[in-house]
């Protein structure tokens, strides 16, 4: 195999970031590689909001409003230090358009797969990334804040920035646990 598969083989998820986040030439790199991301009908059903600095905490105003109606106070400060875990955020949105013969579904894997590309992309410059989703990437009100349009969805929240610490692998499953040939 290659430098490519023993790369994927060792990816992991980094909780633990602290600044540098990526830099501007290393972002465009990294989403230059989300447009190779598998797409029929070279739709490109997706983009990506970049949220660092003040940004962070106005996202975090975001994430802790969809407690509205909750009076859990830790639950509300727990969704407003969310996005302060790294120095950069990557919101990745899949904006899926009316195709003929290309179904929304698709457009989504799309745009998930442009996401991982970017997470990979920024793990291969040197930087950890950690996805994740959550009931907030759900949310209407998120949606709004952050100006989606009514057909589009969040694919994923990107936090992105230097690696502060280490942690230990996570096991992985044996490939015929989840591997089967058919018929």
């Amino acid at each position: 195999m290659t430098a490519v598969t023993d790369f994927l083989l060792n990816r992991s998820s980094e909780p633990r970031l602290e600044s540098p986040a990526p830099d501007p030439e290393t972002l465009d790199r990294a989403f230059a590689c989300a447009a190779r991301a598998p797409d029929h009908a070279l739709l490109r059903p997706w983009r990506y909001l970049v949220v660092e600095g003040e940004g962070l905490e106005a996202l975090g105003e975001l994430f802790a409003a969809t407690c509205a109606n909750n009076s859990d106070e830790k639950e509300i400060e727990r969704l407003r230090r969310a996005p302060l875990r790294a120095p950069m955020v990557i919101v990745g949105i899949a904006s899926p358009k009316t195709h003929p013969k290309v179904p929304e579904i698709e457009q989504l894997m799309s745009a998930a797969a442009g996401m991982s590309f970017v997470g990979l992309a920024l793990q291969d410059a040197g930087y950890g990334v950690m996805w994740r989703t959550g009931a907030v990437a759900y949310h209407s009100s998120v949606h709004a804040g952050l100006g989606l349009e009514e057909h589009e969805q969040i694919v994923g929240f990107l936090y992105t920035g230097t690696v502060s610490a280490s942690k230990p692998a996570v096991p992985r499953p044996a490939v015929d646990e989840f591997v089967r040939h058919w018929p």
